[in-house]
């Protein structure tokens, strides 16, 4: 089991993936792990908390959190 106290890039990269087939993000490339950093740790712990926590989502939920995922991402 992963410890996901601890603020890591593994950690990140960890939770980005898990959101991905949870969601069954069909633009999954679009969502690297690579592309979020570290110093947005707790916020992609609350989005991956929130996932985890559901079984199924509606399409607006969906939506919703892939577009704070979005928000998430680092900045060209």
């Amino acid at each position: 089991m992963t410890d996901l106290e601890k603020p890591t890039q593994e950690n990140v990269e960890f939770m980005i993936e898990a959101i991905k087939t949870k969601l069954r993000m069909a633009s999954g490339a679009a969502m690297l792990a690579s592309n979020f950093n570290i110093d947005q740790y707790e916020d992609i712990k609350d989005l991956y908390d929130v996932v985890e926590s559901k079984d199924k989502f509606s399409i607006s939920e969906v939506e919703a959190l892939v577009s704070e995922l979005g928000k998430l991402r680092k900045k060209e």
